[in-house]
C-alpha cells in the first residue's frame, strides 16, 4: 500500500508541475500582454467592444507572432482571436500610445487599426474585410 501511495503522490506532483508550467506559458510575458481601457466603444474585425478594460495579447507567446487575442479583463470571454500583419511603430507615435484608430462616420465606433505592445518597436495591424 505504501508503494502505491508513493507512486500516486509522485504522479500528482508531476501533473501539478506540468499544469503550472502550461498555465504560465499560456499567459505569456508582460511584453506580450497589455490591459487597455477605452472610454467609449471601439471596433475590431467582426466585433464591437464597449467602453471598458480589455486584455490584448499574443495568443501564442512562443508560437506565431501574428496571432493576437483580445479578452475581457477577467479572461472569461474571448472577443477576438485573429491573425495580424506585423507593422513598425510610427516614429511620431508616443511610447505610451498602444493603439491606432481608423476613421469612421458619426455614431460608428472607430476601428482599432493596430496594437503596439508597450516598449515594442513593432505592432499588430488588424485585418478588416473591405
Amino acid at each position: 500500500m505504501t508503494k502505491f501511495r508513493a507512486a500516486f503522490l509522485a504522479c500528482a506532483a508531476v501533473a501539478s508541475l506540468l499544469a503550472a508550467t502550461t498555465a504560465g506559458q499560456a499567459r505569456g510575458t508582460e511584453a506580450d500582454t497589455n490591459y487597455l481601457t477605452f472610454s467609449g466603444p471601439v471596433a475590431l474585425p467582426g466585433v464591437e467592444l464597449r467602453a471598458g478594460t480589455y486584455i490584448f495579447e499574443r495568443a501564442l507567446p512562443n508560437g506565431d507572432p501574428s496571432l493576437v487575442r483580445v479578452l475581457s479583463r477577467d479572461r472569461r470571454q474571448i472577443f477576438l482571436t485573429a491573425f495580424t500583419n506585423t507593422v513598425r511603430r510610427p516614429e511620431s507615435m508616443g511610447a505610451g500610445q498602444v493603439v491606432s484608430l481608423g476613421e469612421t462616420t458619426k455614431g460608428v465606433p472607430p476601428p482599432i487599426t493596430a496594437w503596439y505592445p508597450l516598449d515594442s518597436s513593432t505592432g499588430h495591424q488588424f485585418l478588416y474585410n473591405r
